[in-house]
């Protein structure tokens, strides 16, 4: 009886003490939280990524329909979906997995481990891509800007040619480990100067492209609208997809941060504030992409073949970015000063965002019992091998890009699942519309994750299977080992999800008992 007793006793302790420990483990100020989240969402998906799909979405007259679109999603998918993270974050106090049981049931843990993966996934080359921008800053910094597209592609294919690829990514890697090791105070201290210097960097890159001359036509194409372009159904889908890798919606990555949030914190005005917050700076980053092009180039090429020069995105997207912006610089009055706060500021924003993804698998091995040191060590460790084919080979970082941002889709639908399993009305009721919360959700938000992302998600996949198996890859689309074919998705989704459902008691029940 004694030594139950004294078992009982040290039992109920360390059970307090975990307890004390979650209790710390809160954003410290309303602002902490908003700059880690956009931690989150502003990368390189905001100053690579958005600039370049813009273009290639443009009319003859400017890509103008194209932000009308992608504003329009940001209403009816990121925002909606971000309030839902909030509120299953915070409601569980858990990383992904264990949140999502806590919302959804123990049966549908699987479905909370797929939304987690598909952001570890994604992890696995971001770490590759945050990798290239160090490079490039660094390269910047101590070298000469290429003169030529064949210079700027010797410096591309000579970099991409060696080991530094895997090195860089080892690096990222590791120095985001360093942060995560230490909990989510670390991550708010390190937001809470990343964010602010991103921003400031983004300012002073706008004020001089805005000086550069012809700069005000790139400016006038970007923003004039050119009406007939809303007829394609293509435009609607890259203006989705872009405008969840802007904000991070569905990623899992916000639910993360989500259980961190503090009671106080009102989550509709919190996700308002990350949604347009992170859609000003792409807006940013789109004037200053296109203002620089246009001021460079505009004097030696006429607009039709400016624009050809941003849609060719070179491989895996990197032509604009990391092929044609230092050879822009070189061109311009003090341009080695411009090219390195370019990649400072992208250095910065993939940074970031890797971050987020790596506490986002470390949380959830936290949840289950493991201490997060060793989490986050196995963690980083898993991240560097799998994202090593990535780092080697362009086809497979392309590949892994192609299935998994496709996945974000599925998650988008996973997440309104859940809260359509609690009851939407409910969620809203109760996890978002607390006493404490200045602004009160309308059921507008009700309508739109019970009806209308669900629509998206059904509609958008459907839409994207069809294109392939009769436009993009007619021929290939039931390979599965072609690069981006409809079936390498669906193959490799199908392995995560028959795995996950085949241990899905067994995650489940370490999630909940510890």
């Amino acid at each position: 009886m004694v030594i139950n007793s004294l078992n009982l006793n040290q039992q109920t302790k360390n059970l307090s003490m975990a307890a004390k420990s979650v209790q710390k483990e809160r954003f410290t100020t309303k602002w902490g939280l908003i700059l880690s989240v956009l931690g989150i969402a502003v990368g390189t998906g905001n100053i690579w990524r958005f600039p370049r799909i813009a273009a290639e979405n443009g009319g003859e007259t400017g890509a103008g329909a194209f932000l009308i679109a992608w504003v329009t999603f940001l209403f009816i998918w990121s925002i909606p979906l971000i309030i839902a993270e909030y509120g299953i974050g915070r409601n569980g106090r858990k990383g992904v997995v264990g949140s999502y049981i806590k919302m959804a049931g123990e049966k549908f843990a699987w479905m909370g481990s797929f939304i987690g993966f598909v952001a570890t996934a994604i992890m696995f080359y971001y770490s590759v891509v945050a990798g290239w921008c160090l490079y490039y800053l660094l390269e910047s910094v101590f070298s000469s800007l290429p003169e030529n597209v064949e210079q700027a592609s010797m410096v591309w294919n000579g970099f991409q040619g060696s080991m530094l690829p895997s090195v860089f990514h080892l690096i990222m890697i590791f120095l985001g480990g360093l942060i995560i090791l230490k909990g989510v105070k670390s991550i708010e201290r390190i937001n809470l100067i990343l964010i602010p210097s991103l921003l400031l960097v983004l300012l002073i890159s706008l004020v001089k492209a805005l000086t550069l001359p012809g700069s005000g036509a790139g400016i006038i194409y970007l923003f004039t609208p050119d009406w007939a372009t809303l007829k394609e159904p293509g435009l609607w889908l890259e203006a989705l997809t872009q405008n969840a890798w802007d904000t991070g919606a569905a990623w899992g990555l916000i639910l993360t941060y989500g259980a961190y949030m503090r009671t106080r914190d009102d989550i509709t005005i919190s996700a308002f504030q990350t949604g347009i917050g992170n859609n000003l700076v792409s807006l940013v980053a789109a004037v200053i992409i296109f203002s620089t092009v246009f001021g460079t180039l505009g004097g030696q090429m006429t607009n039709g073949e400016v624009l050809n020069v941003m849609r060719d995105s070179g491989p895996a997207s990197t032509g604009l970015t990391f092929m044609w912006m230092p050879q822009l610089f070189n061109e311009m009055a003090g341009g080695k000063i411009f090219a390195i706060l370019f990649f400072l500021g992208l250095t910065f924003a993939a940074f970031s965002s890797l971050i987020s993804m790596i506490e986002l698998a470390t949380k959830v091995f936290v949840d289950m019992g493991i201490t997060r040191t060793k989490a986050t060590i196995a963690v980083c460790t898993a991240g560097f091998m799998f994202g090593l084919p990535s780092a080697i080979s362009l086809d497979i970082f392309a590949n892994q890009d192609f299935v998994w941002g496709v996945g974000l889709m599925a998650s988008g639908g996973l997440i309104s699942f859940a809260v359509i399993t609690f009851g939407a009305d409910k969620f809203r009721e109760t996890l978002v519309n607390n006493e404490e919360s200045r602004y009160k959700l309308g059921k507008w938000w009700v309508f739109i994750i019970k009806y209308v992302v669900p629509v998206q998600v059904v509609t958008l996949l459907a839409w994207w299977i069809w294109l392939s198996a009769t436009t993009f890859a007619p021929d290939t689309w039931y390979n599965p080992l072609s690069p981006f074919s409809v079936a390498t998705v669906l193959v490799q989704w199908g392995i995560v999800v028959a795995l996950f459902k085949f241990y899905n008691r067994k995650i489940a029940a370490k999630t909940i008992l510890n």
